[in-house]
């Protein structure tokens, strides 16, 4: 025997020993390979590799839905010279034993949606009839019945008895059985901090869910669909947008998510500082009240607090009545705390510079008009009576 022979042997051998592990009608998990123009090939683990048919890795339109690196569950339907996989039973070679095996593996069957019937659909599956019960059909339900009339699907066995006189079989199992594969995929991929696109699934008071995939869904809160408040976040997305987001928070004891819009916009905070200066008067749009004080929005994402010392209503009044939400007043920069994010207004400096300006335009006004002669007069003192006020 050549080497080239004993080297033969050796891995015929070996495949031999792999193929051992396994046996027909067992499920296995493992991962796509590389897919040809009709067979793939799938790492199930302890360095054996299986065959499966391209066609079980298409949908219901024929388009290849699967890729190299994907994780994909099938039952072993052959040892015999190697693993061969499938993740149906293909119409037209399903006898009795063999629908029989599927049923005991779990191994999806495909067939064909002939007509409606009392209850559910008449299903052909390898040459016998099935019924398929409304509620089986699809993992939506409403769905208009003729549109399935005519389609070939996949679906699983969930009772086959009487010599295959009772045929019972659910297309829904297989879809959400899918849909459990795809969603332990988009959860596996998901990590913190990434961007990622996904669609709008409903609109809430308190923010928005977001389907990114396989269905799972992340919690889009109010609070992060923008640097400005949101009151209404119906006015910021709507069902059925295609939105990208940044993955805040992953809680995977809870399976929740957290995401955010704002986080990919840029932070009107960075350049609060050159933008607004101490000292200044700006006009801004009342946002909410507290019972210290006013909060007003100068900018997008810019909130200042203007104390109830500061707001120039006095004490006994509403302050809500006198200032209400959504309306625009002016106000004083006072300090700006650029870490903490927060700039301290006043709306009653607004009021003492403008008492300021009269008071010194009066007093010019009256230094230009009095005589020369009356030298420490009337406008002085009245200038010096109201002279700069802390």
């Amino acid at each position: 025997m050549s080497q080239h022979d004993t080297e033969d042997f050796a891995a015929l051998f070996a495949a031999s020993i792999r193929s051992l592990r396994f046996e027909t009608g067992q499920t296995v998990e493992g991962t796509i390979v590389a897919i040809g123009p009709e067979v793939a090939f799938v790492d199930v683990g302890d360095k054996g590799e299986a065959t499966l048919a391209v066609a079980d890795l298409t949908d219901e339109n024929g388009e290849v839905s699967f890729k190299p690196g994907d994780r994909i569950q099938a039952t072993i339907v052959s040892t015999n010279g190697g693993i061969t996989l499938s993740r149906r039973l293909q119409r037209g070679a399903a006898s009795l034993q063999r629908l029989e095996g599927a049923h005991q593996s779990g191994l999806p069957v495909e067939g064909k949606v002939e007509a409606e019937i009392k209850g559910g659909y008449h299903v052909t599956v390898g040459g016998l009839r099935a019924f398929c019960p409304y509620s089986q059909i699809d993992v939506v339900r409403g769905t208009n019945p003729a549109t399935h009339i005519g389609r070939t699907y996949a679906f699983r066995i969930i009772e086959l008895a009487a010599g295959g006189r009772r045929f019972v079989v659910s297309r829904r199992a297989v879809l959400e059985a899918e849909q459990q594969a795809k969603a332990d995929e988009v959860r596996r991929s998901l990590t913190e901090g990434a961007v990622v696109t996904g669609r709008v699934a409903s609109v809430r008071d308190f923010g928005a869910f977001v389907d990114l995939g396989g269905g799972v869904q992340g919690l889009l809160h109010v609070s992060e669909m923008g640097w400005s408040r949101v009151t209404n976040p119906s006015s910021v997305v709507s069902t059925g947008q295609e939105i990208t987001v940044k993955v805040l928070r992953i809680d995977q004891e809870k399976q929740q998510i957290a995401l955010s819009l704002k986080q990919l916009l840029a932070d009107p905070w960075e350049a609060a500082p050159a933008t607004f200066q101490v000292g200044q008067v700006y006009r801004g749009r009342v946002e909410r009240h507290a019972p210290f004080g006013v909060f007003v929005e100068l900018a997008p994402g810019i909130v200042g607090l203007v104390p109830a010392a500061e707001s120039g209503v006095p004490r006994e009044a509403d302050l809500r009545k006198q200032l209400p939400v959504g309306s625009e007043i002016e106000v004083v920069v006072q300090e700006i705390d650029r870490e903490a994010r927060r700039i301290r207004l006043s709306r009653s400096a607004v009021e003492r510079a403008e008492e300021a300006a009269l008071a010194a335009e009066y007093a010019a006004r009256g230094e230009a008009e009095r005589p020369q002669a009356f030298g420490g007069s009337l406008a002085d003192k009245l200038r010096d009576a109201l002279g700069p006020r802390n």
